[in-house]
């Protein structure tokens, strides 16, 4: 790619192939794929004690993380979710658990009130339309988990970046430039997934 406007229109291109691959993988994988998910997720991510998780309410065809939310939350972990600060145009991450009283944000999508306090996340569970081998994820276009990922990267604080999709969102690549963020691990209905990204290689 030559410029980040050829990238841009890459990633168009490829949304519409990946949001298609994503609602068959939807209806051919069925509803246990995000306890599958779970297993694996509780498996092989390191969890530091005191660790913050911050999952999405899945919408749509989106892969459903809520089984690791809840199995996280019932473990004694404080979970969140996310909601859209529209005037700041970031990500804010609310206190959430089963139970948690909920309204619709910006985007119609299910969001803790404002009585949830706001908390800082070390896993980000992200949800995503494609991935690759190295990690790079095709989101939706908003920039708003790249944003996240970037400023949470920028504070200094441990922070997991955790991809959840079905095994066949994976692509051969995905488009991207300097200001998109990798993730850390791809968690799927089959498996988990560690990538070698430049943050890992950072902190080291």
């Amino acid at each position: 790619m030559n410029s980040s406007d050829d990238v841009w229109k890459a990633k168009n291109a490829l949304r519409e192939y990946a949001g298609a691959r994503r609602r068959l993988a939807h209806r051919m994988t069925g509803p246990g794929a995000g306890v599958r998910a779970a297993d694996h997720f509780l498996a092989n991510i390191p969890v530091a004690p005191g660790a913050v998780i911050s999952g999405y309410w899945p919408i749509r065809d989106e892969f459903d993380d809520m089984a690791i939310l809840r199995r996280m939350s019932l473990a004694g972990y404080l979970c969140a979710l996310p909601y859209v600060d529209k005037k700041r145009h970031v990500l804010v991450f609310r206190e959430w658990q089963p139970g948690t009283a909920m309204i619709a944000g910006p985007f119609q999508i299910p969001e803790p009130t404002e009585a949830a306090p706001e908390v800082t996340p070390s896993i980000l569970l992200t949800p995503l339309l494609a991935y690759d081998s190295a990690g790079f994820r095709l989101g939706y276009g908003g920039g708003y988990y790249d944003g996240a990922l970037a400023a949470l990267r920028a504070a200094g604080g441990p922070v997991l970046a955790v991809g959840t999709a079905f095994t066949e969102q994976m692509v051969e690549r995905v488009p991207h430039t300097a200001k998109d963020e990798q993730l850390d691990w791809i968690v799927t209905e089959r498996g988990a997934m560690p990538f070698e990204s430049k943050n890992s290689q950072e902190s080291e």
